[in-house]
């Protein structure tokens, strides 16, 4: 099989690079270890002159890094303005905050188009599709309508909540109606595929039978497929990071006093708000924990055209400033607070360092961080990590300590808890959340996905309609690595 993934951002997989989120980190193993083809933005955009999608092409271990320059006519409205202010507060139960237009969601499908039409030079007769993500929803209708019979998989790595809130997104019907041309359709967890279904039948008036789903396109199949990391892999990067001169100069700085580490981007559906109050509250009712314990939170900013970004960031940052103030000493600041990235193999070793891993997102369709601060920790003396529930990942981590983040006073007694806890203890809850991570990597991941799609393609019975127009010139099929751009 031809694998060509897609996603809306591709990594490049530098050792140095930050990684813009967990999605990115998610597939650069899969990319480099299985030789697909990664469709990407390059993050340009161009104007609608060129006769067809514009890309670059380089070589990302066994496979290759295909960037492409997106219409700048849509960008806006597709990225900020569908994608992320309609679609994300939704899939995150944050339907208040759920912003768009009209001209928005022409944008959003404009995009899915301009990218199926680009994907065509990628196809081999033994080609699959595996489609990632909100960003595109609409992309296998869009491979059907230009007569794309392959298999195409969808995985989704946000949560997708109930009928009643995916129903507050305009165009909601077209869309998901529009998301049944897929062969197969990825969730992170049982209640994420289960919300699905729910709106299928009882929206749609669709047969569901065993997680198929029966109609105009054919049949489609929703299932789970919890999405891992590599943690042997992982592990090794930790163990090496404790001399990264940035890792060195954190050990030094502490003074023999513990640390916590969040590791987010600064996004309303991290929790950063209630993590940082639990801190503050942590350290009011209990002072003996003063300068014995600091926070390291890295919050990445993303996003900041989005008015509800601007405003998080700003709460945040006054927040930490209110905390820092009312219990940091001329020698001693409770909250180290980093507005910027680091790449994995930093990222390693800082959670490696800290005694606490704090993973607690009001809503997470699975959250890497926290098996990767698992994997990172000294198997002698592991880390404590204090999960929410609503994050993916507390469906198999279950030996985390695990919080409701809405409840600050809980979510800080679990901090004091694990940062008083033994190291018996420490280790038991340590090994048996390892035995899931080894148990569900990422490349497994991959192989029970594929694996899936293609049965899936076989039962499936796609249809397929009279094709758009293919803009320019015929679309070549072929690609080579190493060829740069080309037109």
């Amino acid at each position: 099989m031809n694998l060509v993934v897609v996603s809306n951002r591709v990594s490049r997989g530098k050792a140095n690079e930050p990684m813009t989120g967990g999605l990115a980190a998610a597939l650069l193993p899969v990319v480099e270890k299985s030789g697909a083809i990664w469709v990407g933005s390059s993050g340009r955009v161009r104007d609608g002159s060129q006769k067809e999608p514009f890309a670059e092409i380089e070589a990302l271990g066994a496979g290759a890094l295909a960037m492409l320059d997106l219409p700048a006519a849509h960008y806006g409205g597709y990225y900020e303005g569908f994608a992320n202010s309609a679609l994300w507060p939704a899939l995150h139960s944050r339907a208040d905050l759920i912003r768009a237009s009209q001209d928005d969601y022409v944008s959003y499908r404009e995009v899915n188009a301009f990218m199926a039409r680009a994907l065509l030079r990628f196809r081999k007769p033994d080609s699959a599709f595996w489609i990632q993500d909100y960003h595109f929803l609409a992309l296998g209708a869009e491979l059907r309508d230009l007569r794309v019979t392959q298999p195409i998989g969808f995985f989704l790595h946000t949560p997708w909540p109930t009928r009643a809130v995916i129903s507050g997104v305009p165009h909601h019907r077209d869309l998901i109606e529009a998301m049944l041309a897929y062969d197969l359709i990825g969730f992170q967890t049982e209640e994420d595929c289960e919300n699905f279904l729910s709106y299928v039948q009882s929206d749609l008036g669709l047969v569901v039978h065993d997680g198929v789903v029966t109609s105009s396109h054919g049949r489609t199949r929703a299932a789970v497929f919890p999405i891992g990391i590599d943690p042997q892999r992982f592990a090794q990067q930790a163990a090496k990071a404790m001399t990264h001169p940035d890792v060195s100069r954190l050990r030094r700085s502490l003074n023999g006093e513990k640390l916590a580490i969040g590791v987010d981007r600064l996004d309303y559906s991290k929790g950063l708000i209630n993590r940082i109050k639990a801190f503050d509250r942590m350290w009011t009712t209990q002072p003996q924990l003063l300068r014995t314990v600091s926070l390291l939170q890295i919050a990445t900013p993303s996003r900041g055209a989005i008015e509800a970004y601007g405003n998080l960031q700003s709460e945040v940052a006054k927040l930490v400033s209110d905390v820092n103030g009312q219990h940091g000493e001329v020698d001693w600041t409770p909250i180290r607070y980093l507005n910027k990235g680091y790449g994995q193999a930093v990222l390693a070793g800082l959670y490696r360092t800290a005694q606490v891993g704090v993973v607690t997102p009001l809503q997470d369709g699975m959250n890497l961080v926290a098996k990767e601060y698992v994997a990172a920790q000294n198997p002698v003396d592991p880390g404590v990590l204090v999960l929410s529930k609503f994050a993916g990942a507390a469906n198999e981590l279950d030996t985390a300590l695990l919080v409701n983040p809405h409840d600050v006073d809980a979510l800080a007694r679990a901090i004091s808890t694990a940062l008083a806890m033994p190291a018996p203890e420490r280790r038991m809850r340590w090994e048996a959340m390892m035995v899931k991570l080894r148990a569900g990597t990422i490349q497994q991941w991959l192989s029970d996905f594929v694996e899936a799609l293609e049965e899936a393609h076989t039962l499936g019975d796609k249809k397929v309609v009279a094709a758009k127009p293919v803009y320019g010139p015929t679309v070549r099929p072929l690609y080579s690595v190493g060829a740069g751009r080309f037109q």
